[in-house]
């Protein structure tokens, strides 16, 4: 771990000693039994069955940072003016009612599988207010709310923390997940809404920071760009840092003199064999140690030296290796995880959007997603794993005059699969300029009861701020059409 000039931990350490150690356990703690997390079989790994399904779900949420512009990818207005419409031309998918862009050929030949949700608002165009609405699940904001702010104890949980509240009990492993790195915008900033905030540090997820340093490049690493075209080369030889599984007592507001550090993961395990029936650990402390345990968990994250085919066929760069991760973390038994693809807004194509789509995010996107459709399919985990691609909102109708499009919060896309999703399906509209949903309204208040619903979690369910006072997880309905 690097400290900086003061002593205390530098900002990436911070983010790195977010790993696990949101679950308050210290050294001691750690070397405890390792037949308590070994002997756990499979069927345990998702924890005990809650609400109203008596099979809860996984979701994997694939998290477009900066926002896909909407009508260039999977609601195409080829019929609208110059202006409006863009460069790029529709082609047919499988399914016939349904034509989406054509440099995602791969996609289109697995239309059946998936559904597209065309009529989302996000119902702001500021980055950091629509990130906090989806990672939220809320479209109102916290009294004294300040986006400049972020991370504050002050903003609503995320999605991940208030999952991890619902699931809470004896589990193998955390609840919810997210990877490779935070959503940060091109001053490193956090987006807000992505960690635990009112819920308090004890219900923080596990964030995973493991993607290799690369400072202004935007898009799949190590195939970086610029989006002024400005030539960039990744600094890193490799796509992932090996993880430093680190346990502070605390969420990322309260890590200065709280950081505890263990070598790497393979170190860890042979400590903890060594020491295992000398510390006696609380039920509730047994996710992290399987965490370091178990094998399954950690070549999760071992995705670059995977089966070179299956590498191959996922792409050998950051977004198709985070899904991989993702894929892995849910195979493992984790409930929630959610993928950032792409650090530093590497959707928000205010310039130069359709060269940049066509020739450094589309390719790789459609590799990796249809890698993840058909992965899942030949694993087995389609049925139990719902997985939703979206961003914090759309792109303006109009390009600006940097051949660009800008934020747009009326209409947006969503795509969701797996879980019993009815591929094919096409859910609500929007107008002729792809500006303004007309029918089959939704928001990011649905897509969160989506997610609650898929994992099992009932609908009554609450939570309390570090106040007491009780807030709802559930703002809307699920978006059951898809289904």
């Amino acid at each position: 771990m690097s400290f900086g000039d003061t002593g205390k931990p530098t900002r990436r350490a911070a983010i790195q000693a977010g790993s696990i150690g949101m679950l308050g356990i210290g050294l001691g703690d750690v070397f405890a039994a390792r037949n308590s997390s070994a002997s756990a079989s499979p069927t345990d790994r998702k924890g005990t069955t809650v609400g109203q399904r008596t099979t809860p779900k996984s979701v994997l949420f694939v998290f477009l940072n900066g926002g896909l512009a909407h009508q260039d990818s999977f609601d195409m207005k080829p019929e609208a003016p110059d202006a409006v419409r863009g460069e790029f031309e529709p082609i047919q998918t499988r399914t016939p009612t349904l034509s989406i862009c054509e440099y995602m050929p791969k996609l289109a030949q697995l239309s059946d599988r998936y559904a597209l949700v065309r009529s989302i608002a996000t119902m702001s165009s500021g980055h950091e207010e629509a990130c906090h609405m989806l990672f939220t699940g809320r479209l109102d904001f916290p009294e004294g709310f300040q986006v400049a702010n972020s991370p504050s104890p002050n903003e609503w949980p995320s999605l991940l923390s208030q999952v991890t509240y619902a699931l809470k009990g004896p589990r193998d492993l955390p609840a919810a997940v997210v990877l490779p790195q935070p959503s940060v915008n091109e001053a490193n900033k956090f987006r807000p809404g992505q960690f635990a905030g009112r819920l308090g540090p004890k219900y923080e997820a596990w964030h995973v920071d493991i993607a290799a340093p690369c400072a202004l490049g935007n898009g799949a690493c190590p195939n970086c760009f610029r989006f002024n075209g400005e030539h960039y080369v990744h600094a890193s030889t490799n796509i992932f840092d090996t993880p430093q599984l680190t346990l502070p007592d605390g969420g990322p507001i309260r890590l200065e003199d709280r950081i505890g550090l263990l070598s790497e993961v393979e170190r860890q395990q042979r400590r903890l064999e060594q020491t295992a029936d000398s510390v006696q650990v609380q039920e509730h402390r047994r996710q992290a140690i399987s965490v370091l345990t178990d094998k399954m968990t950690r070549q999760a994250f071992d995705v670059e030296q995977a089966d070179p085919k299956v590498v191959e066929k996922y792409g050998k760069n950051k977004f198709g290796l985070s899904l991989l991760m993702g894929r892995r973390l849910i195979e493992a038994g984790v409930s929630l995880v959610q993928v950032n693809l792409g650090k530093n807004s590497s959707w928000d194509t205010h310039f130069g959007n359709f060269v940049n789509l066509r020739q450094n995010l589309f390719p790789y996107f459609d590799q990796s997603i249809s890698a993840l459709i058909e992965d899942l399919e030949q694993t087995g985990l389609m049925e139990s794993t719902l997985v939703i691609v979206m961003g914090e909102f759309g792109r303006t109708p109009r390009i600006n005059h940097d051949a660009g499009r800008d934020h747009w919060a009326d209409a947006n896309t969503a795509m969701f699969f797996g879980a019993g999703v009815r591929g094919g399906t096409i859910i609500g509209e929007t107008d002729k300029l792809a500006a303004f949903v007309t029918s089959d309204k939704q928001t990011p208040e649905n897509v969160a009861a989506t997610i609650f619903d898929t994992l099992g979690i009932p609908r009554d369910m609450e939570w309390h701020d570090v106040s007491g006072r009780p807030h709802s997880l559930y703002r809307a309905d699920p978006i059951y059409q898809i289904f």
